[in-house]
């Protein structure tokens, strides 16, 4: 069986499931360094990729390489906007992740790709602009297990971010613009790096550290949310093999 390749953006929202791994064993040489290991009957590969767009689809990109997983799974914290139901503690899982920043500002309010014309990546007629789909069948499988153990899961479309979202008016724009439950700065690029590589199945799971508002850390709640979402991918990986 091919591994499952765990990506998160900082050592934190791995570091349960390093600390549950039978036999961990770390290449220190790669260039992406990513700790391997069992949790039960299956294969890890877990890595903390860096922040943000380019450090995460690099290290899709190495790592697929290295690995060919069966499946990835995007895991840490996010922000969830208004209106979503979200609070601090509570888990997302992806439906969808959305490039939000990749367009045109022009005089008449944000163009997105398709607007544009220029899609971020094409395969024979289809062609992919801001929207990338996620793994349908595993998200709704991790919703089932969700409701099983009574754990708030809320699934919806997520915003990949350069910047993040500070003020309140800025989450009610990207929420309302893309009819989204939360932000965050790396996932729409490992989906579109799993699509590129033959569709990999990509699961992306965050727990919301924060909601967004004006921005007021002393509200945020990061080992939580991070906490929570280890858990319940433990959960996820445990049931996947079943």
């Amino acid at each position: 069986m091919r591994p499952i390749l765990i990506l998160s953006a900082v050592p934190c929202e791995i570091e349960l499931l390093v600390a549950a791994l039978d036999e961990p064993y770390c290449d220190p040489n790669a260039v992406f360094s990513a700790t391997e290991g069992n949790l039960g009957a299956t294969r890890l590969v877990c890595c903390a990729g860096g922040i943000g767009k380019a450090n995460a689809a690099s290290a899709a990109t190495s790592l697929i390489e290295r690995y060919h997983p069966e499946l990835i799974i995007n895991i840490g914290c996010g922000g969830a906007y208004p209106g979503s139901g979200l609070s601090v503690g509570d888990l997302a899982v992806a439906s969808d992740e959305i490039f939000g920043d990749e367009g045109v500002l022009a005089p008449a309010g944000w163009m997105d790709m398709k607007q544009v014309g220029l899609p971020l990546f094409s395969e024979a007629e289809r062609a992919w602009y801001n929207s990338i789909p996620l793994a349908r069948h595993e998200a709704q499988k991790a919703m089932q297990l969700a409701d099983s153990h009574g754990l708030q899961l809320v699934r919806g479309r997520f915003v990949t971010v350069s910047s993040c979202s500070g003020t309140k008016a800025r989450g009610l724009e990207l929420a309302r613009r893309h009819q989204a439950v939360c932000e965050n700065m790396e996932g729409a690029a490992i989906a579109l790096t799993a699509l590129r590589y033959g569709g990999i199945p990509c699961l992306e799971i965050r727990g919301i550290s924060n909601l967004v508002e004006d921005r007021d850390m002393s509200r945020w709640d990061i080992g939580r949310a991070v906490e929570a979402a280890q858990r319940f991918v433990i959960k996820v990986i445990e049931e996947y093999t079943k």
